[in-house]
């Protein structure tokens, strides 16, 4: 078994301790939890340490680090051919990235879940679970193997939320499921499609690889099914811009681009703390990475045709979910709108097909995903206290908790792309590139850029807006005197939770080469894939 694959299943071992150990033992699953959480941690800093930047990846296999690959399902179809799935796995400058943010946002998660009481084998092992469908998407470089593990992560997250979530946790988690497993089935509808439209060159049978389906040559006709690899129409539309659509519809709802956000505020709200800073630290990211993986690359034709309508999306979705965060009253659900604004900065980086805003929408993915991830601890730490989360409830908190205060101020400031810090070079980049679009002759053009840079100007109202309203001025709290007593500040445990995302914002905001470098390489390959077609 390669490094690769001791990342992938490394919670499940932590699972399987877990459900081994009788209920007695139950004050050790979170150490077990913590621990192992830990050791991916390491090994993915170790991936990223040994990673040779210069050889990028998308469409040869060897262009890809850390590979393995071996025969999983073989199976003879008589005339329609033969079945080979693989259990394919690899990583380059795209994912590798995201995977060392998700093993950052884990240990976090696992780190805030210290209190949590209610059956804690069950949420453990459904966390570990999760931990194991999050590393196995961004690694899986076999279409089969990447569904099974996007519909692995769907179970987990709908228990997690429905049975550990507030008082509306089933309606949120029917909610997210209804609309995420309609995403996976019209997914699943591509990949049959794609599927019967590929052949493995060397061995002639229908394949899953991603890799083959991105090169036009392994294309074949024969089927109903060819129509998706081929520029036939199906009712009067494009086969390709049909599956494009349907790919992209699958993971738009993931990022979520406005108006397929309607999931998001629900879920983080009745969401436990842990979850919540899951859901936007990872989650959210699964659907820019299948963008950039599964459509883009797939379909470069279709990416350069709809960018202009996807850029316009991107900032749909900056302005609307800023304009809503800036109208909330509940805390959470303020952070859970300004997530929706700034993972519109990702859409329209990718829109702009320019080096510099795709480069700089995967930055913001990175920075995105820990600041959130502390911003959701920083109302998680509040509640804990209070059980209480209303703005209005809440004055002079600098007074009474100024550790606390002090966090809170660096990651809203990070947040709202103050320069120094991860957001603003994620953000600065994708309005460079979306700027330099027009001149490039990518349709997209430059009022959009102002769009996204009003877009921050909002966000830099909401968030100080909030700063200002709770934590300055006279104390004034909803829950007079109990309140007081209760809101004791950041305990060390907490302390040591938030201090390295925090960090992290500043050090990426000052050496933002340290994304960059390693994620350069691939983000040129997929601009010379679609750079034709414009």
């Amino acid at each position: 078994m390669g490094l690769l694959s001791i990342l992938i299943f490394l919670p499940l071992v932590a699972t399987l301790l877990i459900l081994v150990l009788p209920t007695s033992a139950k004050a050790t699953y979170k150490y077990i939890a913590l621990g192992f959480t830990f050791l991916q941690f390491g090994l993915s800093l170790y991936l990223y340490g040994n990673f040779e930047a210069s050889l990028g990846g998308i469409q040869q296999l060897e262009a890809y680090q850390f590979v393995e690959q071996l025969s999983w399902i073989r199976m003879d179809l008589g005339a329609i051919g033969k079945l080979e799935i693989d259990y394919l796995v690899g990583v380059d400058g795209i994912s590798l990235p995201l995977i060392v943010l998700s093993t950052l946002v884990m240990l976090m998660g696992v780190g805030a879940s210290w209190n949590i009481d209610k059956s804690p084998k069950g949420y453990f092992a459904l966390l570990m679970i999760l931990n194991t469908a999050v590393m196995g998407i961004f690694s899986a470089l076999d279409f089969f193997l990447f569904y099974v593990f996007y519909e692995v992560m769907l179970l987990p997250l709908y228990f997690l939320i429905g049975i550990w979530g507030g008082e509306r946790r089933e309606y949120a988690a029917i909610k997210f499921f209804i609309y995420t497993l309609l995403g996976s089935v019209l997914m699943l509808l591509v990949i049959v499609g794609l599927y019967f439209s590929v052949i493995n060159p060397v061995t002639g049978a229908h394949t899953f690889n991603m890799l083959h389906m991105m090169n036009p040559a392994n294309y074949v006709d024969g089927s109903f099914f060819a129509y998706i690899a081929n520029y036939h129409d199906i009712f009067g539309i494009p086969a390709r811009l049909i599956g494009f659509i349907v790919l992209f519809f699958a993971f738009a709802i993931k990022v979520p681009i406005v108006p397929l956000h309607t999931w998001l505020p629900d879920a983080h709200v009745e969401a436990p703390t842990p979850v919540s800073i899951i859901l936007a630290g990872i989650l959210l990211k699964i659907g820019g990475y299948g963008i950039i993986r599964v459509c883009y690359s797939i379909f470069p034709d279709i990416a350069a045709t709809t960018n202009w309508w996807l850029a316009l999306i991107g900032v749909v979705s900056i302005l609307y979910g800023a304009l809503n965060a800036l109208a909330q009253k509940d805390l959470k659900r303020m952070i859970a709108y300004s997530s929706v604004s700034h993972m519109g900065f990702v859409l329209l980086g990718i829109a702009s097909l320019t080096a510099e805003g795709v480069s700089g929408a995967m930055f913001q993915m990175v920075s995105h995903g820990f600041l959130s991830a502390a911003l959701f601890f920083l109302v998680g730490v509040l509640y804990d206290r209070v059980h209480d989360r209303y703005i209005y409830n809440f004055r002079g908190l600098a007074s009474l908790m100024p550790k606390y205060t002090a966090y809170v101020a660096i990651a809203f400031f990070a947040s709202l792309g103050l320069p120094g810090f991860s957001a603003f070079i994620g953000e600065a980049f994708v309005i460079i590139g979306a700027f330099n679009a027009e001149s490039m002759t990518t349709g997209v053009p430059r009022w959009m850029a102002i769009g996204g840079s009003i877009g921050i100007l909002l966000s830099a109202a909401y968030f100080l807006w909030t700063l200002q309203r709770m934590f300055f001025g006279q104390t004034r709290l909803q829950g007079g005197q109990v309140w007081k007593e209760a809101l004791t500040d950041l305990n060390t445990r907490e302390q040591v939770i938030l201090f390295p995302a925090l960090a992290l914002a500043l050090l990426l905001g000052i050496m933002p080469s340290l994304i960059f470098s390693n994620l350069n390489a691939s983000v040129l390959q997929l601009i010379d894939l679609i750079q034709p077609y414009l």
